[in-house]
């Protein structure tokens, strides 16, 4: 067990450690154990402060060829000239965003502006981390204005944006890798852990959602609910039945990937579905976790494999744990959901716009109203790693036909998706166009009812294409 005894009554926010990450704070040593509990326990928030953070992963393609969008750009045939650093550079101009870099004079890798940022993946996926906003409607007119700052620079360069969870085109070997150490250390540690860990990095994109939560006993009823719901979820969004150039037979190459990455670091944290459980049981379970690096004066450090509880016993090189290496580090793990400063849903395939704010309003209806929680909870209480375990294995070839509990998975998604419909009715937020928030739940639940992912309906109508027309097909049709 974690000495926390400075932290443990510090469960909301009134009564946090004093010296909290104060000034230099997070930068020091850590100096007792029970410091690894302040990220979450800052983290809580009165229900008036709870708000949705949505991010989207997409490729950029020659709006001909399929060819992908470099980091530094290509050559006209193995890539898209001007690069993304280039669209870096003009959104900076023209929309008003900062350039950052992991030290001065280091290439740029990301922007950000207000509360907002734009990242980069491994192979120069373009990410939109939205700002925290109070409702869908909101959600979703931060990526329509998102993507017309994008318009100008992609239509004169030829790009076209695809929501897609697997690179429908792309190579190894057709790919950059985006200047960021964490990313040179993943790269040769990930290919020791799993098979598709650089699959993971490079060609898999995603749309996730951040959650708040108000107490230790929310934040673990939000996470353990979420988590019993990641199969299905995966399932609801599956959208990557295409691997360079071609038909897979599959709903999600993505989903197939995430299975052999490395098992220290994804999955479903078991450990956390206790009755019981608390901060520290998702504590011991990262402490437990492989590192990557740390990073001291903006320079990595490599201590990939060792434990963060080794390196908060021992050190590594005279270095000593700090706030900071441990916000780093949970960071780098990768659950279906993540435990953070909010709660991280990471389970769907990216997606193109029209169905972009589909995941975060299912959740904002699941789990910010009490009546959908209390029926999410109900649903999922008797549900069990090994069956869910067992599923997962099916979801990437099988989608929502998946069998499960002597049905089908659509059976079990339409009654999450209903629920979470329920919710949003109940929070009753109009928009400008008169409609709450399910109409952004909408498009899936419609396809939901029909026991259908978007892999699905992506692939009326494409068997016995020839490429040319199944390109032209998939860059028409995955468009954001």
């Amino acid at each position: 067990m974690l000495d926390s005894s400075a932290v443990m009554s510090a469960r909301t926010p009134a009564d946090l450690h004093p010296h909290a990450f104060a000034g230099d704070e997070k930068s020091t040593p850590i100096r007792d154990r029970g410091e690894l509990l302040l990220p979450f326990v800052q983290s809580c928030k009165s229900r008036e402060q709870w708000r949705v953070g949505a991010e989207a992963e997409k490729f950029g393609v020659d709006s001909r060829t399929g060819a992908p969008l470099r980091y530094l750009g290509g050559d006209g045939a193995s890539g898209v000239k001007g690069g993304v650093e280039h669209i870096l550079h003009v959104l900076v101009e023209k929309h008003g965003w900062t350039e950052e870099a992991e030290y001065p004079g280091a290439p740029t890798i990301a922007l950000r502006r207000g509360e907002a940022s734009v990242t980069l993946e491994p192979g120069a996926q373009l990410e939109l981390s939205g700002a925290p906003l109070p409702n869908m409607h909101a959600i979703a007119g931060e990526l329509v204005s998102h993507l017309s700052e994008l318009a100008d620079v992609s239509r004169s360069l030829g790009i076209v944006w695809l929501g897609l969870g697997f690179h429908p085109f792309a190579r190894q070997e057709d790919l950059d890798w985006v200047p960021k150490s964490r990313y040179a250390i993943m790269r040769e540690y990930l290919p020791t852990r799993g098979k598709y860990g650089v699959d993971m990095m490079r060609r898999t994109a995603t749309v996730q959602a951040n959650y708040d939560y108000s107490s230790e006993a929310d934040a673990l009823r939000k996470l353990r609910v979420s988590l019993k719901l990641g199969p299905a979820t995966t399932a609801i969004f599956a959208n990557s039945p295409f691997v360079e150039g071609k038909l897979t037979g599959e709903k999600s190459r993505r989903a197939r990937v995430w299975l052999d990455v490395d098992p220290d670091r994804t999955g479903l944290v078991p450990a956390t579905w206790k009755d019981g459980a608390g901060f520290e049981d998702y504590i011991a379970w990262a402490l437990e976790c492989p590192m990557f690096m740390i990073k001291r004066d903006g320079h990595a450090v490599d201590n990939r494999g060792q434990k963060f509880s080794d390196f908060l016993a021992n050190g590594f090189q005279g270095h000593r744990a700090t706030l900071v290496d441990w916000e780093m580090h949970l960071n780098t793990l990768f659950p279906e959901v993540r435990l953070k400063r909010t709660i991280e849903i990471r389970g769907a395939d990216s997606l193109p716009g029209n169905l972009f704010a589909a995941l975060p309003a299912l959740f904002t209806g699941l789990l910010y109203d009490d009546v959908a929680l209390a029926e999410a909870d109900a649903l999922t209480a008797d549900v069990t790693v090994e069956e869910l375990n067992a599923v997962r294995q099916r979801i990437p070839f099988d989608g929502l036909a998946a069998p499960f509990r002597g049905k089908t998975l659509a059976s079990f998604a339409e009654q999450v998706v209903d629920i979470a419909d329920r919710g949003l009715a109940r929070r009753n937020i109009i928009g400008r166009d008169g409609k709450d928030e399910r109409a952004h739940l909408a498009p899936i639940k419609a396809l939901v009812e029909k026991g259908w992912c978007p892999a699905d309906a992506l692939l009326e109508g494409l068997q016995g294409l020839d490429p040319d027309a199944l390109r032209a097909e998939i860059l028409t049709r995955s468009a954001m």
